[in-house]
């Protein structure tokens, strides 16, 4: 991304509110009060919303009984009409409440994107009108998940593309910071839905989110924590009704030592991952032909192995997302052809982390994990471990035990120092 437009402009407010937050007219209007409140504080208000409550599911289960394999370039239009009707009702509420608001498409908003239809990323933000209105006193409500190519078609963004839009306009319009609002309280140090004693984390420094979201974490797309962390955009995550405080996302600036700090933080889960086995029986090593084409994909591969066989050729694993499995497979085959190999998938297992500071430095914590899911009859393969994250494949029945057993066994329980989880609503 490239920013256009005038210096910086930290008066301004970024806040992006889910789906679940505007899913009934009183809710809208109740997301519009608060807005409104904001503006009249004297600070500019951008506001990036998303689809109301299931909208996006029913406009592709329209689509599916219209057409089951639609064309990208007519779904993207039409699944766009959900966040550019949301923008509108939203503008709509605060023009009610006496605010000067216009509701702004993707194209509008200036949001440039590029890439497969449904999985668009961002490239830039032609950031002109936006200022434009900000400096006439306009509060703006983009439409979130969508943005629109050189040649002028609309593309969406893809999970999570309403908080990247939201980052992204906070990145370029240099506020420093964005708020997003869902019906998550924060960043917890498990899924508290299946863990009931998960703790709210006050703050999270953004590297370690990064690696929360890529493993599993759904506050979150990791995508989103990426472009923050290369932008230096701080995030609050929190629920739009709460009057507790979320969770604030950002870079740590030092002062604390590394040791100070508890090396284990929380643990995630992911239950859409697949493993899938590669061996081939020759030479060469078929890594470099395997990644090129995960390139060429934009497919992210995780808990990679490679190893040469005594007898000669190669094993090389890696998950992938579920959804990928069958696809991944049939390319892996096709990639090998006229060469002696095999594919294997499987699609029972997930993928357990514990995510914090200095893991490779304390590799008692992989030993202690490794020790608590073996201990308590969970097999545990194919583990791949950094700094930050020690992260290991189960099967998938044992995957929520698994995730009680870790986080009791660090202490990131309720009454450890943060926030209980039970203080907050549960989704």
């Amino acid at each position: 991304m490239t920013t256009q437009g005038s210096g910086p402009t930290g008066d301004v407010v970024v806040q992006k509110y889910g789906g679940s937050s505007l899913a009934t007219v009183s809710q809208v209007r109740q997301v519009a009060d608060r807005v409104g409140a904001l503006a009249r504080s004297g600070r500019r208000v951008v506001v990036v919303v998303s689809a109301q409550g299931d909208g996006t599911d029913e406009l592709v289960g329209r689509a599916d009984a219209v057409n089951p394999h639609p064309a990208g370039h007519e779904l993207d239009q039409l699944l766009a009409i959900g966040e550019t009707a949301s923008a509108a009702l939203m503008a709509m509420a605060l023009q009610r409440g006496g605010l000067a608001a216009t509701a702004l498409s993707g194209s509008r908003s200036g949001v440039l994107a590029t890439g497969p239809h449904g999985a668009g990323v961002v490239v830039a933000i032609d950031t002109d009108q936006l200022h434009k209105l900000l400096d006439a006193g306009r509060t703006l409500v983009i439409a979130g998940f969508q943005g629109v190519t050189a040649d002028g078609d609309i593309i969406t963004l893809g999970r999570g593309g309403s908080d990247t839009t939201a980052v992204a306009v906070a990145a370029e319009l240099r506020s420093g910071h964005c708020e997003i609002y869902s019906d998550v309280s924060g960043v917890f140090t498990a899924d508290p839905r299946v863990v009931t004693d998960a703790r709210l984390m006050p703050e999270v420094d953004i590297d370690v989110m990064t690696e929360m979201a890529f493993a599993g974490a759904r506050v979150m797309h990791s995508r989103t924590v990426e472009l923050a962390a290369l932008y230096d955009v701080d995030i609050l995550v929190g629920r739009s009704t709460a009057t507790r405080t979320g969770t604030r996302i950002h870079r740590r600036d030092g002062t604390d030592m590394l040791e100070d700090r508890t090396a284990v933080m929380a643990v995630v889960h992911d239950t859409d991952i697949a493993r899938i086995t590669l061996r081939t029986h020759d030479t060469p090593d078929p890594s470099p032909a395997v990644f090129r084409f995960l390139a060429e994909e934009s497919l992210p591969a995780d808990m990679t192995t490679v190893s040469s066989a005594p007898g000669g050729g190669f094993s090389l694993g890696l998950t992938v997302h579920r959804s990928h499995a069958a696809d991944v497979s049939r390319s892996f085959s096709d990639l090998m052809a006229p060469r002696r190999h095999g594919v294997e998938v499987e699609d029972q297992v997930a993928k357990v982390s514990i995510v914090g500071q200095g893991l490779l430095s304390r590799p008692e914590y992989a030993s202690r994990m490794l020790a608590s899911l073996v201990g308590s009859g969970i097999s545990a393969r194919s583990l791949s471990a950094s700094q930050l994250r020690v992260s290991v494949t189960v099967p998938r029945c044992d995957a929520v035990r698994a995730v009680g057993l870790l986080h009791s066994e660090f202490g990131l329980g309720a009454g450890a120092g943060a926030v209980p989880a039970s203080l907050s609503p549960r989704p």
